[in-house]
This record gives structure tokens, C-alpha cells and sequence, in this order.
């Protein structure tokens, strides 16, 4: 039942599922439940997932060609980002804003904590919900309707974990004080580690089982190298991590399993 309570504070930390009234009640809330329920993020990301993958194949039954993959892709991936709240996508923006802004390192933490957008957090933005509407649009295109749900749900759960390594390895910097993720600045241990590795390894099995166990290693890998990636950017720039720069690291994540899975098709399927 603890368990459940965590599960049930991620889903209202991160979503906009409705954990209200005697529900919410009965969960609880403390700073040590929230630290705790980050072992279940990527459990956040099935739920997530598998909304965003009945809309595709709700919308795709009616839609056929290309064209009908890609408008089906843009408006799961709207799905989502209403679901969510716009979370991630906004803790990208700033992370943009903050890196792109300054080479300040204090600077760039001020800029990040500003509610408002910039140009860089904007053409972040763009380019993110542009590159999953495409990559869906193809991995649709070229391996049928079933091969873009399993993308999106294996997508959203692997993108959910990757945040968890910068938790462990990493320290929380900025203004703690009024931080959403100050609940977070101290490293989760092992044991919450291996539970959303336990949430992740379904995900990759349902990928193995729709993509082939080629296209989900390769998927695995190019989201460890996002995060990898993003993780150096962080520690250079700013030493540790942000409650934003985990939401970009979500978002790089996700986009990498999207990318390794429209890149990894055979030459000569797209259409097929």
C-alpha cells in the first residue's frame, strides 16, 4: 500500500490525473513520500504512454497515408503534453533559456527559474514537438499503425528513468529553497533505483516484441547517450542538476528512442 501512495503522489506531481479528496487525503504528502514515488516515474510514463498511444490508434483508424500518420502523431503527442501539463516540456524551455542565455553559471540558474519564455527555450520547444510528430509519422509509415503506439509507451516509461541516473549521480543546485524538485536534492538510494529500473524493463520487452530486440537496444542506447549527453551539459554549466534540466533530460530522452527507432529501419520500407 506505501507503494501505491508513492505511485498515486507521481501521478499528481507529474500529471493532470485527478488524486483529489479522500483519495489525496489518503495518500499523503511529506518531502520523504515525494523523494520516494521518484522510483515511480517511469511508472508515471505507462500511463502516460498508453494514452498517448490509444489516441494514435484511435485517430489512425480514421486517417490513412502519410499524412494520416502525421496527424495522428501530432495530436497523440498534443495528448500527452495536455496529460502532463506541459511539465517536461517546460522544464526544457528553461534549461534552453538558462544554458543558451548566460555562460554565468548563477546567471543561468536566474534565467532558468524566470517564468517567462525566450527565444532559445522557444526554438527548444519547436524543434522537440516537431521531431516526435516526424519520427512517430515514420516509424508509423514504415512498420504500421502498432509499431507507433509501442514506440510511444516504451518512449515515455525509458524517458522517465533516464532522470532517475542524474538523481543518483548527481548534485541538486539552485535555489532550494523554492525549488519544486528541492524534495529530489538528495541522491534516491539503490533500492528506488532498481524499482524504475523494474518499471523500465517491461517497456523494453514490449519494444524487443514489436520492433525487434535490435531496435530496442538501439533505443536503450540512444537514450543513454541523451542523457549521458545532457548530464555532462548540466555538470559543466552548472555543477549538479535542476528540476529543470530533469525535464529535459525526459525530453532528449524520449525524442532519442524515437529517433533510434525511425533510424534504424530498413532501406526501402517507408510507404511499405
Amino acid at each position: 500500500m506505501k507503494g501505491l501512495r508513492h505511485y498515486l503522489l507521481a501521478l499528481q506531481f507529474f500529471t493532470r490525473v485527478p488524486v483529489t479528496g479522500r483519495l489525496a487525503a489518503w495518500v499523503g504528502f511529506s518531502p520523504q513520500m515525494l523523494r520516494a514515488s521518484a522510483a515511480h516515474f517511469p511508472g508515471v510514463g505507462w500511463l502516460v504512454g498508453l494514452w498517448g498511444a490509444a489516441v494514435f490508434l484511435l485517430l489512425h483508424q480514421g486517417l490513412t497515408g502519410a499524412f494520416g500518420a502525421l496527424a495522428a502523431a501530432v495530436l497523440s503527442t498534443g495528448a500527452t503534453v495536455w496529460m502532463t501539463g506541459a511539465f517536461h516540456e517546460d522544464g526544457l524551455a528553461d534549461t534552453a533559456d538558462g544554458l543558451g542565455g548566460s555562460a554565468d553559471r548563477g546567471r543561468a540558474l536566474e534565467i532558468m527559474k524566470d517564468s517567462r519564455i525566450g527565444s532559445y527555450g522557444a526554438i527548444a520547444l519547436v524543434l522537440a514537438l516537431g521531431a516526435k510528430c516526424a519520427l512517430l509519422a515514420q516509424v508509423a509509415a514504415a512498420q504500421g499503425p502498432w509499431a507507433a503506439p509501442a514506440a510511444l509507451v516504451a518512449a515515455h516509461v525509458l524517458s522517465r528513468f533516464m532522470p532517475l541516473l542524474l538523481i543518483r549521480h548527481l548534485p541538486h543546485v539552485g535555489d532550494s529553497a523554492q525549488s519544486k524538485s528541492k524534495p529530489l536534492a538528495d541522491a534516491i538510494g539503490p533500492g528506488a533505483l532498481l524499482a524504475g529500473l523494474l518499471w523500465a524493463v517491461p517497456a523494453v520487452a514490449l519494444l524487443a516484441a514489436v520492433h525487434g530486440p535490435w531496435r530496442a537496444g538501439a533505443a536503450v542506447a540512444a537514450a543513454l547517450l541523451a542523457t549521458a549527453w545532457m548530464a555532462r551539459r548540466l555538470w559543466r554549466r552548472l555543477q549538479g542538476f535542476t528540476g529543470d534540466g530533469l525535464g529535459a533530460v525526459q525530453q532528449l530522452s524520449e525524442i532519442a528512442v524515437y529517433l533510434a527507432l525511425a533510424g534504424s529501419m530498413p532501406a526501402g520500407t517507408v510507404g511499405a
